[in-house]
């Protein structure tokens, strides 16, 4: 049940961090994939990990800020497989500028690509998606919390992908046959979080995780793996939290 074989999975953000560990991790459990980011070099390489596994990876280079971009890549999995059954929403970016002093253009770029790039991309996958597929959006739990740092746009944005989540689930369910879900991780080590001062880390995340350490990046794909596979296939419209407990902080 937690099997992938014969299904086309669309990776968004799929040059780094936990798109490219999502990538690996459907590639491991059968499917096939394809690979949407800016960066074609990254792409490339996530590419060869997905190969390396017997499995075949499309890769298109994206902005997913634009719509037509997006209409792309539905296009290019429809071309190269016939068929799109997951979409996973994982391009994402952040911000931490204080309320009185973060410009409209800063605010803005956060939402455009956390909130509508995920929208544009549900829209063109969901027009070629199975009947039985699934739409899993990456929030993070700073839609539920906040984590000492002034990141309104990043929080306001992952926020808003959970009601986008759960309208799709309601529109797509009885009508298409398609789950829609979001996971909202913690703190897991990636390029976003590389970033981060020690002493943030050490003085103000690390005494909220329960679990004493934060995530490695395979133990959210294994959750992303159950939730598409037919393992996860009644739920929907749904956020599962992977955070060590740092929510309930």
């Amino acid at each position: 049940m937690f099997r992938l074989d014969e299904k086309v999975v669309v990776v968004t953000g799929a040059s780094s961090g936990l798109g490219h560990a999502f990538a690996r991790a459907c590639a491991a459990a059968g499917a096939d994939l394809v690979l949407a980011a800016r960066r074609r070099e990254h792409l490339d390489l996530t590419a060869k990990l997905v190969e390396a596994q017997r499995r075949r990876a499309v890769v298109v280079p994206t902005d997913v800020t634009d719509p037509g971009q997006c209409q792309a890549v539905a296009d290019a999995a429809v071309r190269e497989f016939g068929h799109v059954d997951v979409l996973v929403n994982c391009a994402g970016t952040a911000s931490a500028n204080p309320a009185t002093r973060e410009t409209p253009e800063e605010f803005r770029e956060v939402v455009e690509v956390n909130l509508h790039a995920s929208y544009w991309m549900a829209q063109a996958c969901g027009r070629v998606m199975r009947r039985g597929g699934s739409v899993v959006n990456i929030s993070s739990v700073l839609a539920l919390t906040t984590a000492g740092l002034p990141q309104a746009a990043y929080s306001a944005s992952k926020a808003a992908l959970l009601g986008l989540t759960r309208d799709l689930a309601q529109q797509w369910g009885p009508r298409k046959g398609i789950r829609v879900n979001a996971i909202a991780p913690g703190f897991f080590a990636t390029e976003m979080t590389d970033d981060y001062a020690p002493a943030y880390v050490e003085n103000v995340l690390r005494p909220r995780m329960l679990l004493g350490r934060k995530g490695n990046p395979d133990e959210i794909a294994a959750t992303l793996v159950w939730l598409v596979s037919d393992a996860g296939a009644y739920v929907t419209g749904q956020c599962i939290v992977v955070d060590g407990g740092m929510s309930i902080t």
